[in-house]
C-alpha cells in the first residue's frame, strides 16, 4: 500500500500551480487531502473540481502563511477538524523578478516572508504531531535559483537558499532526534504555472521550462520513495561541480547557458500563489 492512501496531506499554496496538480495526484492515490490558500475564489474552485472530478475527501482553509499567529490558529482547527497532519508540503511562493535596485522594501520583505519564513510556521505547527506518532514527512518546494544566483531573481534566490538550508539542517535534526519523520527539498528549473511568465530557456534540451504536471508528478513520487532531494531537470544537478570552477568561469558558463539572461522577458503574475 502507497504510504500516501488514507494519509493527511496539506499543501500550502494548494489552490493553483504545482499545488493543485499535486493535489489531483493524491487524490487519486487516496489522500485526504487539507488546501490552504490566500485567493478564496481559486481555492473554492479548485476543492469543488477535487470533489466531482477525482471524488476526493478535501477541505480548503483560507490562510495566509506569514501570518504566524493564523497558521497556528488554522492548524490547530485542522486537527480539530480532520486530524492529524501525516505530510505537509510546503508549496506556496512568490517571485518578484525586479532588478535588485527597483525591488522595494516591502516586495523583498514579501518574498522572505512567504518563501523563506513560511515554512518556519507550518513546520512548528504540525511537526510535533509527527513526532509524537513516529512518522512524517515534510516538502519544501524550494527552487534551482536556491542553488544558484539569477540576475532578477535577488530576493528570490536569496529566500529560496534560505528555504534549502532549512530542509538541510531540519534533515540532520530529525535524524537524530525523529528519524521516521522525513524531509523531502525540491528544486526545479522554471515551471510554466504563469509565476515565471517571460522567463526564457536558450537551451532547451538542458534547460527546459517544466511543465507542472510532470513537476507534480515527480513531487509525489519523491514523497513514496522517501527521497531527501528532488532537482530538475536532471542537468541542474551539475551545479554543485560548477560552483568547484573559479568564480569568473562559473559566470561565464551561466552567460553561455542563459541563465543569466533568463529572466530578462519576465511578466509573471501579481499576487502569492503556489509554485
Amino acid at each position: 500500500m502507497s504510504v500516501i492512501q488514507d494519509s493527511t496531506v496539506l499543501i500550502t499554496g494548494g489552490a493553483s500551480g504545482i499545488g493543485r496538480r499535486m493535489a489531483e495526484l493524491l487524490a487519486r492515490r487516496g489522500a485526504r487531502l487539507v488546501l490552504w490558500d490566500i485567493h478564496e475564489p481559486s481555492l473554492r474552485a479548485t476543492v469543488e473540481d477535487l470533489r466531482a472530478q477525482h471524488g476526493a475527501d478535501v477541505r480548503g482553509y483560507i490562510c495566509d502563511v506569514t501570518d504566524r499567529d493564523a497558521v497556528y490558529s488554522m492548524s490547530a482547527r485542522v486537527r480539530a477538524e480532520v486530524g492529524t497532519v501525516d505530510i505537509l508540503i510546503n508549496n506556496a511562493g512568490v517571485v518578484s523578478g525586479k532588478p535588485f535596485t527597483e525591488l522595494p522594501d516591502d516586495m523583498i520583505e514579501r518574498t522572505f516572508r512567504v518563501n523563506a519564513m513560511a515554512p518556519f510556521w507550518t513546520c512548528k505547527a504540525f511537526l510535533p504531531d509527527m513526532i509524537e506518532q513516529g512518522r512524517g514527512h515534510l516538502v519544501t518546494v524550494a527552487s534551482a535559483a536556491g542553488l544558484v544566483g539569477v540576475p532578477r531573481l535577488v530576493d528570490y534566490s536569496a529566500s529560496k537558499w534560505a528555504a534549502v538550508g532549512f530542509d538541510e539542517a531540519l534533515r540532520m535534526e530529525l535524524r537524530r532526534t525523529a528519524p521516521g519523520v522525513r524531509t523531502t527539498v525540491v528544486c526545479p528549473f522554471y515551471v510554466s504555472t504563469g509565476m515565471f511568465a517571460g522567463a526564457r530557456s536558450r537551451l532547451g534540451f538542458l534547460l527546459p521550462i517544466l511543465k507542472p504536471e510532470k513537476v507534480a508528478a515527480r513531487i509525489v513520487e519523491a514523497i513514496e520513495k522517501d527521497r531527501p532531494k528532488l532537482v530538475l531537470p536532471a542537468f541542474v544537478r551539475l551545479v554543485p561541480l560548477l560552483r568547484l570552477l573559479p568564480i569568473p568561469w562559473l559566470d561565464a558558463f551561466a552567460r553561455l547557458l542563459g541563465v543569466s539572461s533568463s529572466m530578462d522577458h519576465f511578466v509573471g503574475r501579481d499576487g502569492a500563489a503556489g509554485e
